[in-house]
């Protein structure tokens, strides 16, 4: 007699089985796994998270994941209030805040405070891009150039000039924390401006951004701009 077929026969049949729900699924990736998403859509989703953008040249393994799983990575996206902006011309994706209107939500991501210079500073590098853009070439901007080009707005009674280079300086870094200026390889101060540069403001907003280089250009100083602001809101 097989007495150990007899016994497991004789076992309920929930006991002779492992517990299904202590089995790990077969596309477990770590101890305590319980998501559904495959390792290579998993680093996609993460790196647009991370931020600031997922970009094809930067990134060439991520972004043809991030084309094939567009779908399922904007519906994990959208469970976190987030929305997926994405450019295939030229290969950038990131992500921002869904408009969701009156409804009160959690903010994921945090907005970047600008000072006057970091806002002049966007605005010729977007000026820049395009420039570049229509005549085929890369948006290459060096440390020297950005620093002659805000000198335009410098306070002409401004005697710091040290102080001055100092703010230009902050303001590029800030910029390359964003990863929308990225240092060119065997080269200390020279940048390549990122296309997701071109996604990051609206029409709208670049119009201000270019009525206040008008502005500015025609010898208004930030005080000036500040005062006209608040009068221009006070009239409405």
């Amino acid at each position: 007699m097989n007495w150990s077929e007899n016994i497991e026969s004789a076992m309920p049949a929930e006991a002779q089985a492992p517990d299904a729900a202590a089995q790990a699924p077969a596309n477990t990736l770590f101890l305590g796994d319980s998501g559904e998403l495959a390792l290579e859509t998993l680093r996609a989703l993460v790196q647009l998270l991370a931020g600031p953008s997922l970009d094809g040249r930067r990134h060439p393994k991520l972004w043809p994941i991030l084309v094939r799983d567009e779908a399922v990575i904007r519906r994990r996206l959208a469970e976190l209030f987030l929305e997926l902006v994405i450019d295939r011309d030229v290969q950038v994706a990131f992500t921002r805040q869904a408009d969701t209107g009156d409804l009160e939500v959690p903010l994921l991501l945090r907005r970047a405070q600008l000072t006057f210079i970091d806002s002049i500073l966007l605005l010729h590098l977007r000026q820049r891009l395009t420039q570049a853009d229509s005549q085929g070439d890369r948006a290459v901007v060096s440390t020297d150039e950005i620093t002659e080009f805000l000198s335009l707005y410098e306070r002409a009674a401004n005697t710091d000039r040290a102080g001055f280079v100092k703010r230009v300086h902050a303001s590029i870094e800030k910029i390359k924390k964003h990863s929308i200026l990225q240092k060119i390889r065997s080269s200390e101060d020279r940048f390549e401006i990122s296309p997701t540069l071109k996604l990051l403001f609206s029409a709208e907003e670049i119009q201000a951004l270019t009525h206040l280089y008008q502005r500015m250009a025609a010898g208004e100083t930030p005080a000036q701009l500040t005062q006209t602001d608040a009068d221009e809101e006070a009239d409405q």
